[in-house]
């Protein structure tokens, strides 16, 4: 096609070439709307998540002692929990689970709550011995409601189920290196302080002049015995 066939072409069809054109900015502009309420979206939702709490409880045994179980309430959102309330009961289990119920919620923020939990924030219940009423404890089931409140006052809600089956047959190997050094630590201070109060004394073995100048006889001695005996 010619240059003049070309602009001939396009004074022709210049109606159709506007509408079509019309229409290619038209999808672009929906498409880039699209695009944009998205991204917006999704900057909302992020920022929401940072600002947002979650609150978990997990069961945990003692590093130092697998029999001693305690609740762990931690924080892992980014954002601060308020106005953090528990609202406990057995799911199943006799009146060891009962028991067991009442050790762990024996403390304040249990029955009180907690004005405040921050971010990576965790709290601990009270320790319960798996020794005593094993065979009661192995099989009880605990809930445990939890309502909090985020930085501007939306509310959350969750349960969770707490099995104490899954503790069964765990086991630990070894003590946990922090609690070896620590214990290690405490018995060297207690010797320190036995020797600074004088309750223990060191037991040295005092090697003096002459202990030097008999011993340096008696290597002569040896020295002089393989001559002596060629002598002969």
């Amino acid at each position: 096609m010619s240059p003049n066939e070309f602009v001939t072409f396009l004074n022709q069809n210049s109606g159709a070439l506007t509408v079509l054109f019309t229409a290619v900015v038209t999808l672009s502009t929906v498409v880039y709307a699209a695009l944009t309420a998205v991204l917006v979206f999704e900057t909302k939702k992020m920022r929401l998540v940072q600002t947002e709490p979650k609150i978990q409880i997990q069961l945990n045994s003692l590093e130092f002692a697998i029999s001693l179980i305690r609740l762990n309430i931690k924080n892992i959102g980014l954002g601060p929990a308020k106005n953090v309330k528990f609202n406990c009961k057995v799911v199943s289990g006799n009146e060891d689970a009962q028991s067991l119920l009442e050790e762990f919620t024996n403390t304040n923020f249990l029955k009180n709550g907690l004005s405040y939990l921050g971010p990576s924030q965790e709290i601990h219940s009270r320790c319960t011995s798996m020794k005593q009423g094993y065979e009661g404890k192995i099989k009880s089931v605990l809930e445990f409601k939890v309502s909090y409140q985020n930085a501007s006052g939306k509310q959350y809600k969750d349960i969770f189920l707490i099995d104490i089956a899954e503790m069964g047959g765990m086991q630990k190997i070894g003590k946990p290196y922090l609690y070896s050094i620590a214990e290690s630590l405490e018995t060297i201070n207690k010797n320190l302080e036995y020797l600074t109060t004088g309750f223990k004394k060191l037991q040295i073995d005092i090697f003096t002049s002459k202990d030097r100048e008999k011993e340096y006889q008696e290597y002569l001695k040896e020295i002089e015995e393989p001559h002596s005996n060629k002598k002969k």
